[in-house]
């Protein structure tokens, strides 16, 4: 039993808190966790290196832990910059994805080990993108949503199950900056540093609840979940795009953040530092019919150049000149029901459906103790009740929702109350 672990055990009553039992004791205040257990690894960043990483792992035991890096805010894109792995019989490991951008050899390596991960379908895409795949994982950050704790953030979590605290100074840091600070290094290992343990605690505190097997197949569905479709239409995420009403208008959004992805993609900056979304906004309401006009707005001030300035313009301009035909529709082709909010208008008995369902899931959910998006997807409560089954029985409502992707547990939770929600309200 490593150090963690003892930790764990002694203060296992923390995790009766989260599931909702009578309050525990007062507990010691956490340990400050400073140092990796082994020290800090050196940065993995050559042909070579990678080599010993890989073969140390392949021989390694158990789960891997797993973590990614990236730049967000600062970058271009997704990338990762660092990721940290930690095995038993192993040690932990940095690597520099810039220097070894094909990290497949050892993604196939522990290919067939569970990869433990906290927020995973955040890490995922990244990981992904330099050859690393899981075929198994365990997601801590989901596990405790199930188990019902309040605070899931891996700090958070380290704190409340283990009983150690972890640095969290350097979370929004640009990992892009070569060479890694030694400061930045410590925390990245250290995030890898209890993750098997909190998964140990987590499973045997699922298992406890009766949700270990709900979590498996939470897991399993990420783990098989294919690369998320490019974004349709990604201008119209612009924040600000609410007060943008006309259709003229929109083509000044779509032309100026087209402009401004291609300038971050070729500069590898961040689209929010070379302009940011209320400029955006600004140009789009108000239609500036000169570069002078545009230099008056917010976000276009004084400090940038007649060069940047006529370049923006020159978007505004080409959203002035195109025709009616050319111009974007008002909203997004729906992919699914309307907005709730239109449905009393629409489809008053939709409308009730809607208040019933939510209500059931609401009232189930607390009594589970779980976030109600856990449960069940609200856009599948939603597309249910839109167009529910024409004889509304718990295996009709059972069959609409695996058709929207709902796991096999989540069906045996909801369809019962879900289908008195439906036949109550003329389903």
């Amino acid at each position: 039993m490593t150090d963690a672990q003892k930790t764990a055990a002694e203060t296992a009553d923390t995790t009766l808190r989260a599931s909702g039992d009578s309050p525990p004791d007062p507990r010691p205040a956490p340990v400050p966790l400073l140092e990796p257990r082994e020290g800090i690894p050196p940065v993995t960043a050559t042909d070579a290196a990678l080599a010993e990483v890989i073969a140390a792992f392949a021989a390694g035991r158990g789960p891997v832990a797993v973590d990614a890096e990236r730049a967000s805010g600062y970058r271009y894109g997704q990338r990762a910059y660092l990721v940290q792995l930690r095995r038993e019989g192993a040690g932990s490991a940095l690597i520099d994805p810039v220097g070894c951008p094909d990290l497949s050899e050892l993604g196939d390596a522990i290919g067939d080990a569970e990869w433990v991960l906290h927020a995973a379908t955040q890490d995922l895409p990244c990981l992904r993108d330099i050859g690393m795949v899981p075929t198994r994982l365990f997601d801590t950050e989901l596990a405790g949503r199930l188990a019902g704790f309040a605070r899931v953030g891996l700090g958070a979590m380290v704190e409340n199950v283990l009983g150690f605290a972890l640095e969290k100074g350097h979370s929004a840091v640009d990992w892009s900056t070569r060479p890694l600070p030694e400061p930045w290094l410590r925390y990245a290992a250290l995030d890898v540093e209890l993750l098997v343990d909190l998964r140990d605690a987590l499973e045997e505190e699922l298992e406890r609840q009766g949700k270990l097997e709900w979590a498996r197949q939470e897991f399993a569905a990420i783990a098989a979940a294919p690369p998320p479709p490019p974004r349709k239409d990604p201008w119209r995420r612009t924040s600000g795009m609410h007060k943008v009403r006309r259709r003229r208008q929109m083509a000044v959004v779509r032309e100026l953040w087209t402009a401004r992805d291609q300038v971050a993609q070729r500069r590898d900056i961040s689209p929010g530092k070379v302009l940011g979304d209320g400029a955006i906004v600004e140009a789009a309401l108000n239609l500036p019919p000169n570069s002078h006009a545009l230099a008056a707005l917010p976000g276009f001030g004084h400090r940038m150049g007649r060069r940047q300035l006529e370049q923006w313009q020159a978007a505004v301009d080409r959203a002035r000149a195109l025709p009616e035909s050319e111009l974007p529709q008002p909203g997004q082709p729906l992919n699914g029901p309307p907005p709730p909010r239109s449905w009393a208008d629409k489809d008053p008995a939709a409308a009730a459906r809607l208040s019933a369902a939510r209500a059931a899931v609401t009232t189930l959910a607390e009594s589970l103790n779980l976030p109600q998006e856990n449960l069940i997807a609200p856009d599948t409560v939603r597309r249910l009740c839109w167009e529910p089954p024409a004889e509304p029985a718990p295996e009709t409502v059972a069959e609409v929702l695996a058709g929207h992707g709902a796991r096999p547990w989540q069906i045996e939770q909801v369809a019962p109350v879900l289908t008195e929600a439906l036949l109550t309200n003329g389903g």
